[in-house]
């Protein structure tokens, strides 16, 4: 850094500096700053273990979707290589698997709570 660049470098922050010292005193104290729920409108346990719950499936569906583009790149790229092929197939396979079971998995989280503990 040169003479001229550190000099507008150091001006710039004491200035930064002062305006954050005295920001404070420009807003007034009692000025309402609501903070919002992250989790939305629900504050009960069930209602954080549901959108935690929901949250994983999202991902898992989205990490599903990856894996199937993957897969038919995968085949497309096998240039007829039976070994390639066999892999590529065999990862749409298991990823249709995987969803079947994520998706079970939401559909019995769902009854359980739902149905057998009556959890609205």
């Amino acid at each position: 850094m040169n003479k001229k660049t550190s000099k507008l470098f150091s001006k710039l922050l004491i200035s930064c500096l002062l305006i954050s010292f005295f920001i404070p005193s420009i807003i007034p104290a009692d000025a309402a700053i609501e903070i919002r729920n992250p989790l939305g409108r629900g504050t009960t346990l069930w209602d954080l273990i549901d959108r935690i719950i929901d949250f994983i499936f999202t991902i898992s569906l989205s990490v599903g979707a990856i894996l199937f583009i993957f897969a038919g790149y995968r085949f497309v790229t096998a240039a007829g290589d039976p070994e390639k092929i066999k892999t590529a197939k065999q990862m749409v396979l298991w990823t249709v698997i995987g969803l079947m079971v994520i998706i079970s998995a939401k559909g019995i989280i769902n009854f359980v709570v739902r149905d057998i503990l009556n959890v609205p």
